[in-house]
């Protein structure tokens, strides 16, 4: 029997490269990791597909999802609305798949405090002068809705203590190793194997009983 994946939230400044990080993951460990993929109001970005990156729905479909209760969790960011659908975690993590969540913060620390198991991980630039740099380099906003992220960028830093872990992306292949790495060794965390402890304990005790 194959065991329960575990729920990872990616979290970082807008900018970070947190979604290159989960792409490069997908595209190296396919049969390793399952990405969730967020619904917004949001509109798409130039290239961006529905049911690929995320799932546009309009604010009236959104709201219906959360009357329905069909998300983990939702937040507003700069204007619109961006969840998690449920089903779609849970039939992974029971099929033994690591499930990414790739979503701010709010979201995040709402994750965490209903699913106490879940792993969070803060993706960060080495430097805000370096967030400023890549935010300008995309060249899909303008310089107000740069400096709007760049504003929430500084509010969002207040919570990142918060979370289990923060990696710095640097060099690319470095960082996507080193999130690899860390959920890999999640498995082996003590509070994840109480099943097989207690299988190894119960055969101990048998043994001492034979001496």
């Amino acid at each position: 029997m194959k065991n329960r994946g575990i729920l990872t939230v990616v979290s970082g400044f807008s900018g970070s490269g947190k979604g290159t990080i989960m792409k490069e993951l997908m595209a190296k460990y396919a049969d390793t990791y399952a990405l969730s993929i967020s619904a917004t109001t949001r509109a798409p970005r130039p290239g961006e597909v529905h049911g690929k990156e995320y799932f546009f729905v309009t604010k009236e479909e959104f709201e219906s999802m959360i009357e329905q209760e069909e998300l983990i969790e939702y937040a507003q960011y700069v204007n619109n609305y961006y969840g998690t659908p449920r089903n779609y975690v849970f039939e992974q993590l029971e099929n033994g798949k690591d499930v990414i969540l790739e979503i701010e913060i709010q979201g995040a620390l709402k994750v965490k405090e209903k699913y106490p198991d879940t792993v969070l991980m803060f993706v960060s630039p080495p430097s805000a002068e370096e967030l400023k740099k890549r935010l300008e380099g995309r060249g899909t906003e303008d310089a107000a809705t740069i400096a709007s992220r760049l504003s929430r960028a500084w509010e969002e830093a207040q919570g990142v203590e918060n979370y289990d872990y923060f990696v710095i992306n640097d060099v690319l292949e470095e960082c996507v190793e080193e999130v690899h790495a860390i959920i890999q060794n999640e498995h082996a965390r003590a509070f994840r194997n109480q099943e097989l402890i207690d299988d190894i304990k119960n055969e101990l005790k048998e043994f001492s009983k034979g001496e």
